[in-house]
């Protein structure tokens, strides 16, 4: 398999760094990742031999440090990850309210994104949407 062109990490910026860490402790943990630093600006998650390497967190600075993110305007609009099942999905959704996450859709199908789609729609504590999906895209 090569590796050329295959996400390397990707780092959020957050307004909270200790909130958004017991977040994605538990998410991310949940996913098979562990975090594996801790800085002054932010942390990292890795999962161990995978050719995507690292999930990072890094502190808000400036005018917009303290604003909800608006998936609309330039910039991410949202990040998914693959589940196993949809088993999977629902064991997610049941982390995120014991968490008390924001869930923005509970598990469900979206045959518009394929004929096995199924996931779940959430947010982080400063508004950036993420998905846990399983099942095939454009079928």
């Amino acid at each position: 398999m090569s590796v050329r062109g295959l996400v390397h990490h990707i780092d959020l910026t957050v307004t909270d760094r200790e909130r958004s860490r017991r977040f994605y402790d538990a998410v991310l943990g949940f996913l098979g990742y562990r975090r594996s630093a801790d800085h002054d600006h932010g942390s990292d998650w890795d999962r161990e031999g995978e050719p995507f390497h690292s999930i990072g967190i890094i502190e808000a600075r400036g005018e917009g440090a303290k604003r909800t993110h608006d998936r609309y305007s330039p910039g991410l609009h949202h990040l998914a990850w693959t589940a196993e099942s949809r088993d999977d999905v629902d064991a997610l959704h049941v982390l995120l309210r014991d968490i008390d996450a924001e869930v923005l859709d509970a598990p469900a199908d979206y045959p518009r994104y394929g004929p096995t789609y199924y996931a779940v729609f959430f947010a982080d504590p400063d508004g950036l949407k993420l998905e846990f999906a399983f099942g095939a895209t454009g079928q």
